[in-house]
């Protein structure tokens, strides 16, 4: 199961903040945060950036920081990280199956993606693998 420390993440500011954003408004059914912080947690971060009412259109709740500044992206990051601290997660998980590409290939593409499927027949057994290798 994927899992990501919110403290110490390994990635940089805009990428937390936007991953956390993106795991608060997925369907997940298997989260260590329930659907109401993770609400709460979007509606909060999208207040910082925006004067009217988040969306209620789930395909619109999306958190652009774009337009925003420094200060914004610290305020989101401690929004996150307060209320995740307030009842006591300091690790987050979920658990999300591959998802069926959204896109089609372009025609450019279509040559080298035939290739690789001749390269690499078979799927992999871990998509995903618990615990990263020992390096």
């Amino acid at each position: 199961m994927p899992s990501l420390d919110v403290q110490n993440s390994g990635m940089p500011d805009l990428q937390f903040v936007l991953f956390v954003s993106a795991l608060c408004t997925a369907d997940l059914a298997t989260c260590n945060v329930s659907p109401e912080l993770r609400a709460t947690i979007f509606d909060r971060c999208w207040a910082l950036t925006h004067t009217e009412a988040p969306p209620t259109d789930p395909k619109e709740r999306v958190l652009d920081l774009r337009e925003g500044t420094e200060l914004t992206l610290e305020a989101c990051l401690s929004t996150i990280r307060s209320l995740l601290a307030d009842v006591d997660i300091r690790i987050l998980t979920w658990d999300h199956p591959v998802s069926e590409p959204t896109h089609q290939s372009t025609p450019e593409a279509k040559p080298l993606i035939d290739r690789l499927g001749r390269l690499y027949p078979e799927p992999p057994e871990i998509v995903d693998p618990e615990s990263p290798a020992a390096g």
